[in-house]
C-alpha cells in the first residue's frame, strides 16, 4: 500500500469515527489481471499498523458481505443485465480489432479515442445474443451537475467526450463503475471518500444510480498528492510505500499526521502540532479538506516521529508502550533470552537519555548504539598504563559521589575534563581510552554522552574491572579524591 491510499483509508476511517457510522473495507479485485496474491491480506495488516481497523470487511465478518467483489459477480451481473432490460444499457458485440481501429483512427485525427456506440442502435432480434459481448451503459446527453463535498458544484457532460462506457466485461467481471454503484447501495454506504481522479466518472455513477432507481451517496473527492517538488507522486517510489517506511522505524502516529497535515481537515495547523488518533476523530472537520493540490513531504517524517516519541515520554503508559516496542525489537536482533537483560525501566531510562539525538527507536539498534545493549569485548587494546588507572579510578569515586540531579552531562563534561587536568593527562587520549572501555568503539558519541546513555551503575561496572586489576598489580596505592 502507499501513502496515496493509506490517506484514503485516513480520511473514510476519521469521516466514520466522527459520525459514529461504520468503516467497510471493500476488496476490489475485478481486474483479474492486476490482482496480486496475498494483496488483500497486506492491506488488512496495514491498516491494523496505522490503527484504522475496519468494522466490517474480509476476515472481519458484517452483515453485508461477501467483501471481495470476485465472490460477488452474480449479483453485478444481475443488476448489469436488469439495465439492458429496462433499456438504460445494452450488449456490444465489437471486437477487440474495431475498437482498435477506431483508438488508432481517432489519435491519427488528434482526437481523444472514444466508442462510437455504434452497438447501442442494434435490437435484440439482430444479433445472436449467446456471442462474446459486453454491456455498456448508455450515457444521457447534456450536462449534469452535483455538489461534491470538497470542491462545491461540479458540472461535467460526459457524452461529449466519452463513448458508452463498458459495465460488465466479456468475462462476466463488472468494472469499477457498476461494481462501485451495486456494492455501495447494497452495504448502505452514505458517504464515499475517494481520489479527485474519480470525480471526472462521477457522473457516470449518479447515471448508474438513477437508472437503477437508487439514491446515491453524498461524494467527496480528495485533492490529488504531489511530491514536495510540485511533481507527480510515483506509486513505485519506495519513499511512498507503506511497507518501507514501517521497515524504517516510523510510527504509524507520525505517518498519518503526514498525511494530514498535507490534506487538511483540521483548520490551521501548527508546524509542531500533532495529534493523536483520537484527537484527530474529535477535531476532523471535513469541511476544512484541502481543495487544492496537496505536496507530501517525506523528510518530515522524522520530525513527526521525534514528535510522537517526545508525546508517548510524556506519560507513564505511553513511556512503557515505546519501551516494550523497543526490547521487542532488540529480541529481534539479538535473541528472545535479550529480554531477561533489560528491565522495562532501564529502557525507559534510555529513552529518555536520546529522545532529543534520534527521530525513531530503530536508530537505537544501529551498530555504533549497540555498547548500550551489551558490554564490549576488550582484548589487549584495553590495557591501561599507570596514569590511566589513577584517572579512571578518580573518575569512578567522582561518579559514585554524583546523585540525583547532579548526574548530568554538564557536570559529567566537567569531570572529565577537570580529571584529565590533574592526572597530566591529554584530554583526547583519555576519551579515547575511556571511550574504548566503555563501548569497545574507536569512533562514536562523546564519552560525557555515553556515560548517560549508560547510566551510573552500569558505567562503574564497566570502568571497574579494568582498573582495579591494573592498580593492584602496580602495588601502588590509589591517591584520594
Amino acid at each position: 500500500m502507499h501513502l496515496g491510499s493509506l490517506r484514503t483509508a485516513l480520511y473514510n476511517y476519521l469521516f466514520a469515527r466522527k459520525y459514529r457510522g461504520k468503516f467497510l473495507l471493500r476488496i476490489e479485485d475485478t481486474d483479474q489481471s492486476r490482482v496480486v496474491p496475498g494483496a488483500a491480506e497486506r492491506i488488512v495488516d496495514t491498516l491494523r499498523w496505522a490503527g484504522l481497523c475496519p468494522d466490517e470487511g474480509p476476515g472481519l465478518g458484517g452483515d453485508v458481505g461477501p467483501y471481495v467483489q470476485s465472490q460477488r459477480i452474480k449479483l453485478y451481473q444481475k443488476y448489469a443485465y436488469k439495465l439492458v432490460e429496462t433499456g438504460h444499457a445494452y450488449r456490444c458485440y465489437c471486437s477487440e480489432s474495431r475498437l482498435e481501429i477506431l483508438r488508432k483512427n481517432a489519435l491519427r485525427n488528434q482526437e481523444v479515442p472514444r466508442y462510437d456506440n455504434r452497438c447501442r442502435s442494434l435490437g435484440n432480434d439482430s444479433v445472436d445474443q449467446h456471442q462474446p459481448h459486453v454491456i455498456r451503459l448508455k450515457l444521457t446527453e447534456g450536462k449534469l451537475t452535483f455538489q461534491d463535498g470538497i470542491h462545491g458544484a461540479i458540472t461535467h457532460d460526459v457524452s461529449q467526450t466519452e463513448g458508452d462506457p463498458v459495465i460488465l466485461k466479456s468475462d462476466g467481471f463488472p468494472t469499477y463503475h457498476l461494481a462501485c454503484v451495486v456494492d455501495d447501495w447494497l452495504m448502505g454506504v452514505t458517504d464515499v471518500l475517494r481520489g479527485i481522479e474519480w470525480q471526472v466518472s462521477t457522473p457516470k455513477h449518479l447515471m448508474l444510480y438513477s437508472a437503477l432507481g437508487w439514491e446515491p451517496p453524498r461524494f467527496w473527492h480528495l485533492p490529488l498528492l504531489l511530491n514536495k517538488d510540485g511533481t507527480k507522486l510515483s506509486k513505485r517510489r519506495d519513499d511512498i510505500r507503506v511497507e518501507k517506511i514501517r521497515e524504517q522505524g516510523f510510527s504509524p502516529e507520525a505517518v498519518l499526521n503526514l498525511l494530514v497535515l498535507a490534506g487538511g481537515g483540521f483548520g490551521k495547523q501548527g508546524k509542531d502540532q500533532f495529534f493523536r488518533l483520537p484527537e484527530m476523530i474529535e477535531k476532523f472537520s471535513p469541511e476544512d479538506l484541502k481543495t487544492g493540490s496537496c505536496r507530501l513531504d517525506t523528510e518530515r517524517l522524522g520530525s513527526l516521529n521525534k514528535l510522537h516519541l517526545h508525546s508517548c515520554l510524556g506519560s507513564e503508559d505511553g513511556a512503557r508502550v515505546l519501551a516494550r516496542q523497543l526490547l521487542q525489537l532488540l529480541a529481534e536482533q539479538h535473541g528472545s533470552e535479550f529480554k531477561a537483560s533489560f528491565t522495562e525501566q532501564d529502557v525507559i531510562y534510555v529513552l529518555h537519555q536520546t529522545k532529543d539525538r534520534f527521530d525513531s527507536l530503530h536508530e537505537l539498534l544501529t551498530p555504533d548504539m549497540a555498547f548500550i545493549w551489551s558490554d564490549p569485548i576488550l582484548g589487549s587494546q584495553a590495557q591501561q598504563h599507570y596514569e590511566m588507572s589513577v584517572a579512571v579510578s578518580h573518575l569512578c569515586q567522582k561518579l559514585e559521589c554524583l546523585g540525583g540531579d547532579q548526574f548530568n552531562r554538564d557536570r559529567v563534561s566537567e569531570l572529565l575534563r577537570s580529571i584529565a587536568s590533574e592526572t597530566g593527562l591529554k584530554y583526547s587520549d583519555f576519551m579515547r581510552h575511556l571511550r574504548l572501555l566503555l563501548s569497545g568503539l574507536k569512533q562514536g558519541p562523546g564519552v560525557a554522552e555515553m556515560i548517560m546513555l549508560l547510566g551510573k551503575e552500569r558505567t562503574l561496572r564497566r570502568l571497574q574491572p579494568g582498573m582495579e586489576t591494573e592498580l593492584h598489580s602496580s602495588g601502588d596505592a590509589i591517591p584520594g579524591a
